[in-house]
């Protein structure tokens, strides 16, 4: 389509988003550019859609506005060159360290629940795990299509929804029962979690270009981050009250995220299956 009245339709895929909110804010700032009609943001494709009255004037302008709230995007279309969607070699290695990180200890800290008693590190646990497997297929799609991207989300978002049911499932069996995790183990996973979250920015920040990219790693790391902080507090709680609520009040905020998440994600992924 033409620079008509209608305007000219234009997608790009989006790098650093990782809630809905983020979604949200790219959304806003996108909508307020002159010349740009009925942007929409997909977190479950990672894409944005959205149609411009004179494509020359109005696209850098979106991309420098986009890049300066610290997110990053990428014309998917035929003038698009393909090495722009396939990441250098460094890159990819740091992805598949960040994927190891995240797996691997989720594994561990899953094990530290179990230890521990602990439903918020059983929790923090899945987290690990579900961020692992997210980087992973952003690994994998960088060459699909959207239609696939949308597939890969659902399936994404009804394991997510899966998660945090059996979390809100399991907190609610323990609080029936009355239990006393172990604060000590708590706070020892709790610590090592940041440590790996950290340590997972800290990997991927020298293969990113530009301060906005840099901002956008955080972004990612931001939400584990405060979920680690708040099992350690939760800890805390333990041992000074003798008693289970505060851990098990973080795994209910946990789970509640989860399944907020997930209705998130499947929502946009069927919007653009459905497009």
């Amino acid at each position: 389509m033409g620079n008509d009245l209608q305007g000219e339709h234009i997608r790009y895929r989006v790098s650093g988003m990782d809630c809905a909110d983020c979604a949200a804010h790219i959304q806003e700032v996108t909508n307020g550019i002159p010349g740009v009609h009925a942007a929409r943001v997909s977190l479950a494709a990672q894409s944005m859609t959205l149609t411009v009255d004179d494509r020359e004037r109005v696209l850098p302008l979106i991309e420098r506005a986009v890049d300066a709230i610290g997110y990053q995007l990428t014309r998917d279309d035929a003038a698009a060159p393909a090495e722009t969607l396939a990441m250098v070699p460094g890159y990819r290695r740091a992805l598949w360290t960040v994927v190891i990180l995240n797996a691997g200890y989720g594994v561990i800290e899953l094990g530290g629940g179990v230890l521990a008693d602990s439903q918020a590190l059983r929790a923090d646990a899945l987290d690990f795990l579900g961020d692992g497997v997210i980087t992973m297929m952003g690994i994998l799609a960088l060459g699909w299509s959207l239609v696939w991207r949308a597939r890969s989300a659902l399936l994404q978002g009804v394991f997510l929804g899966v998660l945090g049911i059996g979390v809100l499932g399991t907190a609610i069996v323990n609080a029936v029962a009355g239990y006393e995790p172990e604060a000590g183990l708590m706070s020892v996973y709790g610590i090592v979690a940041l440590a790996v979250n950290v340590a997972s920015a800290l990997v991927l920040i020298p293969h990113r270009t530009g301060d906005a990219n840099v901002r956008a790693v955080w972004l990612f790391s931001r939400n584990d981050a405060i979920g680690n902080v708040a099992v350690v507090i939760a800890a805390g709680f333990v041992a000074l009250t003798g008693s289970g609520w505060p851990d098990l009040l973080v795994a209910v905020v946990m789970a509640s995220l989860f399944l907020h998440a997930s209705w998130v994600i499947v929502r946009d992924a069927r919007k653009e299956l459905a497009g």
